[in-house]
Parts: C-alpha cells; structure tokens; sequence
C-alpha cells in the first residue's frame, strides 16, 4: 500500500516540492484526514465494477482512495498547476485519467460513453470547490448523466438547504430540484481542522440518490424549476405576490395564477416554504397551461 497523500506532512512535502500556493478565487482547501477520506469513499458503496468522477481532484488525496475502490476514475482539474503534481502522486495508480477541464463547460456525456464504456455503475464523488458547489451539482443532475448518484464534500449550510423539508427556513428551490432527482442525505460533518488551509465554515458530506424518475411528474421541468424559484424570489411574501412578480406578465394574468392556486387547492396567502414537491408539481402544471 502507497504512503496516503493526506496527511499534513506529505500534504506539506508535495506542496513544497512544487511550490504551490492556494488559489483563493478556486476555491482549494484540501483534505489532510485519511480517515475522513475512507469513510467519503466508503459512502459512495464502489466496487471493482464501479467509475467514479471526481471534479477538484488538488494533490489527488480522494482520487488515490477512489482509484484503490473502484474500476475507473476520471478527475476534472481547472488549475493547470496541479496537472504536473497530480501526474506524480497519482503515478502508482493506472486506473486514473486527469481531463483539465472545467466541468461545467465539458461535454460530460461524450466523457461518460469514451471513459466508462466497461463500468456498469457510475458515482460523482467530489470534495468540491465551494464557490461552485451549486451549479455543478445542479448540471450533473439536469443532464440525466447514467449516474446511480452523488456523494460530495460542500458547506454544511448548503447540505442542510438541499436536504430541508418544507416548513423549515432551510427549504428552498434547491431543495425542491435536487429532491426532485435524488434522495438526499447528510451523511458526515467534517470539522474545519480536516482541511489545508482551514476554510471560514463548517463542512458536510451529502449523499444524493438518483430516483429511477423523478419524485413527481411535472409537463416541462424547466418551468417547474421557474416557478419553484419565482415562490421563493422573495421568502416573506405570498406566494401568489412572489409569482405575479417573478413570472412573465404576471401582473397582467393575476387572475389566471389566482385560478391555477385554486384549482390547486393552495391558499394564495400561503409562503412559497410551505408548499410541498407535490403541491409545486400540481401548480406548475396548472400554470404551464397558461403559458404553453
């Protein structure tokens, strides 16, 4: 077994044989817990059948425990200076390819069929960079990428927004697309000491399961998605306020969002965080009606 990369020491060593210094604006805390890394790895169930995709691999601390558990993995590095860094640390390791990308401008698809073409099992697992976190997400799973889900590392306020439940002032539009796709679980709470540099905030590891489908039906997702968002454009108005304001002409089709409410069964006085992923469903089909 290689000597782990995340220890303080070796995490130090490698550094300095570089001459690498974090970049702010990226993002980059490392983890220095080899312990931490095993149970992320043992969360994502891998097994020699598995590909894992790692997005922010930095000196390759998750992405050698994923090479030990899994068939395949694939990283997506932005910060070219890593690439050399990551060519050594990872040289015991022929299971592993570094595409320097930014994932949310790759052809991930085309990736998936050129890379994973023997793997019957596919993961996303991820420390990823914070400033980021929600984006990347949301275009994994809006890409209907053949994933059987996603087990990452983000702030711990974010994992409690994606996991909230309706009532709770965590609960938003990001909870509602993302347990539109996934079953979403908090899984760890990593403390900051884990990390080099130690970032301003508490972390969280979050496990999301993709559902066969989707949790309900909805006529057109992306509309769904608009009018989850226009409920919570602003939280302490009504929901009919925020979507006579939010959604186009509202103003002028008040009285046919106020009808669609009703057939919905929704009190237009209600918050937009009362509102279930059902009660969104039923309403946004009711609106798109009007706006198809």
């Amino acid at each position: 077994m290689h000597k782990d990369i995340a220890t303080p020491v070796r995490t130090k060593e490698i550094l300095q044989k570089y001459g690498f210094s974090f970049k702010k604006s990226l993002g980059q805390n490392f983890l220095i817990d080899p312990n931490i890394l095993k149970n992320i790895t043992e969360h994502a169930g891998l097994s020699e059948d598995s590909g894992a995709i790692e997005i922010g691999p930095g000196i390759g601390a998750l992405t050698e425990h994923l090479a030990r558990a899994s068939k395949k993995v694939v990283a997506f590095e932005i910060d070219q200076r890593l690439l050399p860094i990551l060519e050594d640390t990872l040289s015991p390791y022929s299971n592993v390819k570094v595409i320097h990308q930014d994932v949310l401008k790759a052809n991930i698809h085309q990736i998936v069929e050129e890379e994973f073409k023997e793997v019957n099992d596919l993961m996303v697992v991820a420390n990823l960079p914070y400033y980021v976190t929600t984006p990347i997400i949301l275009r994994l799973l809006s890409e209907h990428l053949p994933l059987r889900g996603i087990v990452v590392m983000l702030q711990k306020e974010v994992a409690d927004r994606i996991s909230a439940k309706p009532g709770t002032k965590e609960y938003g539009s990001l909870s509602i697309a993302i347990q539109y796709y996934t079953k979403a679980e908090t899984v760890m709470i990593v403390p900051k000491t884990v990390f080099m540099p130690q970032p301003n905030v508490d972390s969280a590891v979050i496990r999301l399961t993709l559902h066969d489908k989707p949790i309900v039906e909805v006529d057109n997702e992306e509309f769904f998605f608009q009018v989850t968002r226009a409920s919570f454009a602003q939280r302490r108005k009504t929901i009919l306020n925020n979507l006579t304001s939010q959604l186009p002409n509202g103003k002028e089709l008040k009285t046919e969002i106020l009808k669609s409410l009703e057939i919905s069964n929704i009190d237009p006085t209600r918050r937009g965080e009362t509102l279930s992923i059902e009660e969104f469903a039923f309403l946004s089909n009711q609106l798109f009606s009007i706006y198809k």
